[in-house]
């Protein structure tokens, strides 16, 4: 009902964010991008800027103020949760002149922003022509966004109480593959884990992909059943005060051939130069080139068929994008994935995948389930 992800008393033992300083850093990029005042309707975003976790919100950031506009359902929670993070603003309630609020807090400014990635044609038509007539509309792009890229120590223990969180019922499930089940059993075994461990819910849906299912990197679990020979990928995250965790381990049922056993040393190889490859100051396509190189390398390049990795927030998939064509510099406070793999019908697939914070001088796995585990 109320929209809430949070995980109560896991993120009550956590170190606070800073909630309120993030309107601040959003007001000094105005100038750069030419607005006066940003209209924000991206759901993450106003949940990254107040701390309201409701599905309805509009938010007004203007050069003074924060204005966030719901309805009904949430007349106490979003002052509430506003207040719990330390954030001023003015929250306006109504189910039925939504348009009138935003309008007036916005009015009396020249150039609006509105966030490019988030509305829809029609909906800019709608602004332009009945919310903010007397204004100019400014397309922006990644405003917020580029701000959420860089982690708090708050949204960094977040993150790393979920990693903690998928490791151990990793850990805890993982002997249960010695029963042979389907790929779903395990996945839905692997899930109900992290909750039992206090993840308020999985990061995204969880992918085990068992013998040919793992050569497709995005498999959803089926019926499957697990069985000797097959390699098993597994995919999955928990959720902890609306923060993800992502990682991936590659097991081997029974005793691998000769090109499975090839395939699991090139990609934990391939992997463990994308993390050392990782450092403040370093362009993202040089983290996916350390691995590309790996596989390469092993004469697999046409198998490594995605991007290296992504930033991992709020959002499961968010900024920098770690690719070969991808044009961001990390930075300090960066949280990524480094994830290569490989995925050969006739043989399965391996990806082997860890979050990690980046630092001044490399990289800090959050993420520290074992790799290479054989299942006998």
């Amino acid at each position: 009902m109320t929209g809430s992800r949070s995980t109560g008393a896991i993120a009550s033992g956590l170190p606070a964010m800073d909630v309120a300083g993030r309107a601040r850093q959003l007001r000094e990029r105005f100038d750069e991008v030419g607005i006066d005042a940003l209209f924000v309707t991206h759901l993450t975003n106003i949940r990254y800027l107040t701390g309201f976790t409701g599905s309805a919100g509009l938010l007004a950031v203007t050069p003074d103020e924060l204005i966030l506009v719901t309805d009904g359902r949430y007349q106490d929670q979003a002052p509430a949760q506003l207040a719990a993070a330390g954030v001023d603003a003015r929250v306006e309630v109504s189910s039925e002149s939504q348009r009138k609020l935003v309008g007036a807090a916005l009015g009396g400014f020249d150039r609006v922003g509105l966030e490019a990635e988030h509305v829809s044609w029609a909906a800019h038509g709608r602004y332009d022509e009945d919310w903010f007539p007397g204004a100019e509309l400014v397309a922006t792009g990644g405003l917020v966004e580029d701000i959420r890229a860089v982690k708090d120590p708050g949204e960094v223990a977040r993150i790393r109480a979920a990693c903690s969180i998928a490791d151990q019922a990793l850990s805890e499930v993982l002997p249960q593959l010695l029963d042979r089940p389907t790929e779903l059993d395990f996945a839905r075994e692997l899930d109900h884990r992290m909750r039992l461990l206090g993840a308020a819910d999985t990061s995204f849906e969880t992918i085990v992909a068992s013998g040919p299912n793992g050569a497709r990197p995005h498999h959803r679990p089926t019926g499957r059943m697990i069985v000797d020979g097959d390699l098993v990928v597994v995919d999955f995250g928990a959720l902890v005060d609306g923060y993800c965790s992502d990682m991936t381990r590659t097991f081997m049922v029974g005793e691998p051939t000769a090109p499975q056993q090839r395939m699991l040393d090139v990609v934990t190889a391939a992997q463990a130069a994308g993390v050392a490859a990782v450092a403040a100051g370093v362009a993202a396509s040089v983290v996916d080139a350390a691995c590309r190189a790996v596989i390469e390398e092993a004469g697999w390049g046409n198998a490594f068929t995605h991007g290296t990795g992504h930033g991992v927030g709020l959002d499961i998939h968010e900024a920098p994008r770690v690719g070969r064509t991808s044009t961001a510099t990390l930075a300090s406070g960066h949280i990524v994935t480094v994830e290569p793999g490989v995925y050969l019908e006739q043989h399965g697939g391996v990806r082997v995948e860890d979050t990690v914070v980046v630092t001044e001088s490399g990289a800090e796995p959050l993420t520290r389930a074992p790799k290479l585990t054989a299942v006998a």
